[in-house]
């Protein structure tokens, strides 16, 4: 009886949980702080018998700002959205802009000995255990900690001068006459008890500058783009960054900051 019994409790729970899998979906591993921010691309490797790549937010965000890869070399937001060819970082684009041995190594380099050194592990290295010339533990533990995502306060690494972010790439990037940013302002929220969100432009601006985010991902003008949590947790607007790259969504107070009274 007591067999009978806990049989029929063990199929009760395994149709609740796929009942509970199939309407909310499964829950996922959370990334390891090293991987926070890693992209595959994949638009043409495996079709042609090689390993895609795994791009490292972490080495690249600790040189650069935003701005340079998104606007100015013309990376989408999206994964995969800029169709990149082996052809078009031969041709000095995406890539290429700066792995050509000068700014950033290339693709074939040369060693002490003069001899061909090809790099492509570097990049393709998804599925295989490449060993990083960057330690990721090593080249950041003296950076001011986070809670989540790669688990380091960038903003705060570069107020302390650990890194100093480059605003553009030579024969690229065009000078910008720089502009005051807007002030900070409000968003109310419409959950209530959560505490408005303060909005810094100039957090913002520094590292994104205005077009990363106007007029593509929020309109021109104040208040005209309407969207909610759902949106973001999507994704979009403030989803495009936040808990793929920037810091994620589990740090609620880094945004909703204003007290509630």
């Amino acid at each position: 009886m007591k067999l009978k019994v806990l049989v029929i409790a063990f199929i009760l729970v395994a149709t609740a949980s796929v009942v509970f899998a199939a309407n909310y979906g499964t829950k996922k591993r959370m990334p390891r702080p090293e991987e926070f921010g890693n992209v595959v691309i994949n638009n043409y490797s495996e079709k042609n018998n090689i390993a895609p790549v795994v791009f490292k937010h972490w080495i690249h965000r600790a040189k650069y700002t935003c701005r340079v890869c998104h606007v100015d070399l013309g990376f989408a937001m999206e994964v995969g959205g800029s169709d990149i060819r082996e052809e078009d970082n031969k041709k000095g684009l995406y890539c290429g802009s700066c792995h050509n041995g000068k700014e950033a190594f290339a693709a074939t380099s040369r060693d002490k000995l003069v001899t061909e050194v090809k790099n492509c592990d570097r990049c393709h290295s998804y599925g295989k255990d490449i060993k990083n010339q960057k330690d990721f533990n090593e080249t950041l533990k003296n950076f001011p900690p986070a809670r989540f995502g790669n688990r380091v306060d960038w903003l705060k690494a570069e107020e302390k001068g650990l890194i100093k972010l480059k605003d553009e790439v030579e024969g690229i990037s065009i000078k910008r006459q720089s502009i005051a940013p807007p002030k900070d302002f409000d968003i109310k929220s419409t959950i209530l008890g959560m505490p408005d969100i303060i909005f810094s432009h100039k957090i913002h601006a520094e590292i994104n500058g205005c077009e990363l985010c106007h007029p593509e991902v929020f309109g021109a003008k104040k208040g005209a783009t309407k969207y909610n949590m759902q949106d973001i947790f999507a994704g979009k607007f403030c989803g495009a960054c936040h808990a793929k790259v920037a810091f994620p969504f589990y740090d609620c107070q880094l945004c909703h900051l204003k007290e509630v009274y």
